[in-house]
């Protein structure tokens, strides 16, 4: 489609050029204002052009514009059908053309297929998940990680080479918290002994600190601090607990990465960039880029950012010479930089952190980083249960694991209701893949930047707007697809001629029309950032395909309206071409595509 939008930008502008008495070279100039939109009833046309803003230019109405726009075209182009319409020239494409130049590409570039190409020789590194080590992988994680798999997947479909990272936030009081939790209430024990997940043991001892800390808040804070300050000071004996309770943490993590598709080209720890950072901000000291305030530590003023701040500076190194989020993230990207030099980093970080990414990328641009007008924070909204707000330290979050295995038992639980476990090969695989496809396309379906709630029972619908629907579909389309190769009946068709021009049903119109589109939705997706529109688009091929075999009967047997050898193959086409987009755009929102369901 997008190809068909160019083909006709250029064409409208060079009448509109015409129209004013230009030459060819001014052209270009009116094609930068020609845009391209599809009507909102397919009777109206399969593009229009909007008229208004050329009505200055031209000294005319842009209804007038319309009509002269549109009898010039249709005396250029009599193969297609130009009608004015008001202040727009609306485009109906010629069908056989079309038909067949979608059908040759999708089955000449297979996968390939849609690729727009648009961000080839882009480096573009992406940061997401995040983690700290004392709590497992939680509803929050789960966003975040489709959002930074997603996008990594998306960005690297138009072209990009795209270099995943992940920080393991494995230092800090936070963690001291459940080292000291362990070390008071746990001594001795290990996840085994318990029976759980190795990271969920560590999250327990972090609830744990939460609770001992309401008896007296101030000790508990004080003891905390004093870990924190023997582990950068490099005790054996802390620094060996630390180690023993990241491995437990890391160990559950990673089992949670491989069931979700997730993955990482490299991955950080704070315990190891810290440093890096300490190094940075003491230089930009030296460089008087940043002060030392009364109480010794380290800050950077604020000011001259002239946004609404918390406070006119910002601590980078505390009065101990301990550091803070802000030491850690600067040496990271520096470290991040020389390890990969990028041409855009984008970090995937929640809503509440936007402060936090413009004092960084404000600090790294103090510190002379040319590369600093390239990062890019994707900020998005929090994500909840119906029953109100997670809480890590109070232990009301919903464990990524947990919330997975109740979607993979509701939808074995589907399954059996059916009696359709017989029939597939491995029922526990199918439902496993289900409740990734429910999980992913809900949590991706919504804008980045929007809150959102995650309702578990909704998201597991067969029906609707919901990855179950779209897997569905998959499922069904390859049953098709394989009656076809085996069935007896359908030889005459297997061996007829491929003819395009037979397709002109108005659904089998609207189901090119809408695999044609994803080629330029996978360009807005990545330009936008927003695995919503690859969603939206799936939603759209699913439900245009189902009218689509609702009202065009394909294979021989069916009941319905017999179809002739030489459609019925053009017809199979079309199914390959759908199912071939289906399984390409799944992927790209992490909903595995299923053979049988």
């Amino acid at each position: 489609m997008e190809q068909a939008k160019e083909l006709w930008r250029g064409r409208v502008a060079s009448v509109l050029a015409e129209a004013a008495g230009e030459t060819d070279a001014g052209t270009e100039e009116w094609r930068n204002l020609v845009t391209a939109e599809l009507p909102p009833d397919p009777d109206m046309g399969d593009l229009g052009f909007p008229m208004f803003p050329f009505a200055k230019r031209l000294r005319r109405a842009p209804q007038q514009i319309a009509a002269d726009c549109a009898e010039r075209l249709s005396r250029s182009f009599p193969d297609a059908r130009i009608l004015a319409a008001g202040p727009y020239v609306n485009v109906f494409l010629p069908k056989a053309g079309f038909a067949a130049r979608i059908l040759a590409e999708a089955a000449a570039r297979g996968e390939d297929f849609g690729k727009p190409g648009n961000l080839a020789g882009r480096r573009i590194m992406v940061e997401f998940s995040s983690p700290n080590t004392n709590k497992p992988l939680h509803l929050g994680h789960l966003r975040n990680d489709a959002l930074g798999e997603s996008i990594s997947r998306i960005l690297q479909f138009c072209g990009a080479e795209v270099y995943k990272v992940n920080i393991i936030n494995d230092r800090g009081v936070h963690i001291c918290k459940s080292m000291l939790a362990y070390r008071k209430f746990f001594a001795g024990k290990t996840p085994a002994d318990y029976g759980v997940k190795p990271d969920r043991f560590v999250g327990d001892c972090y609830v744990k600190f939460n609770e001992y800390s309401k008896e007296d808040p101030e000790r508990a804070d004080r003891e905390a601090k004093e870990l924190l300050r023997l582990w950068e000071q490099g005790d054996e004996e802390t620094l060996a607990l630390w180690k023993t309770m990241n491995g437990w943490a890391l160990e559950g993590m990673m089992q949670t990465y491989r069931r979700t598709g997730v993955s990482f080209d490299k991955i950080y720890f704070e315990s190891q960039t810290y440093l890096k950072g300490k190094e940075e901000v003491l230089a930009g000291l030296e460089k008087g880029v940043f002060f030392r305030a009364e109480d010794g530590s380290v800050c950077v003023d604020l000011a001259p950012l002239g946004m609404d701040l918390k406070a006119d500076r910002k601590v980078l190194l505390r009065s101990d010479g301990t550091s803070v989020y802000m030491t850690q993230d600067i040496g990271t990207a520096v470290s991040r930089q020389d390890d990969w030099p990028f041409d855009t980093m984008i970090y995937v970080v929640g809503s509440e952190q936007q402060y936090h990414f413009k004092v960084l990328f404000y600090v790294l641009r103090l510190l002379g980083f040319p590369w600093a007008d390239r990062l890019y924070h994707l900020s998005y909204g929090m994500v909840n249960l119906p029953d109100g707000k997670m809480k890590s330290r109070e232990g009301t979050v919903v464990d990524g694991d947990d919330l997975l295995n109740r979607l993979r038992d509701g939808a074995l639980a589907e399954i059996r209701g059916k009696e359709r476990e017989s029939l597939l090969s491995d029922a526990d695989a199918t439902a496993e893949n289900i409740a990734l496809g429910a999980l992913h396309y809900f949590l991706l379906q919504v804008s980045p930047t929007k809150d959102m709630l995650f309702h578990p029972q909704e998201s597991l619908s067969f029906n609707g707007n919901t990855g179950p629907y779209l897997q569905y579909m998959g499922a069904r389309i390859s049953s098709i697809l394989k009656r076809f190769a085996e069935d007896g009946n359908a030889a005459p068709a297997r061996e007829a001629p491929l003819s395009p021009e037979l397709l002109v049903h108005p659904a089998e119109w609207a189901l090119l029309k809408t695999i044609a589109s994803f080629s330029g939705t996978a360009a807005r997706a990545a330009e936008n950032r927003d695995p919503s529109l690859i969603t939206g688009f799936l939603y759209t091929l699913a439900k245009d395909f189902s009218r689509f075999y609702h009202d065009c009967p394909v294979l021989p047997g069916e009941n319905r309206e017999s179809c002739p050898p030489a459609l019925s193959r053009t017809r199979l086409e079309l199914i390959r071409a759908a199912a071939n987009v289906l399984k390409t755009a799944s992927r790209l929102v992490l909903v595995p595509f299923l053979t049988e369901m």
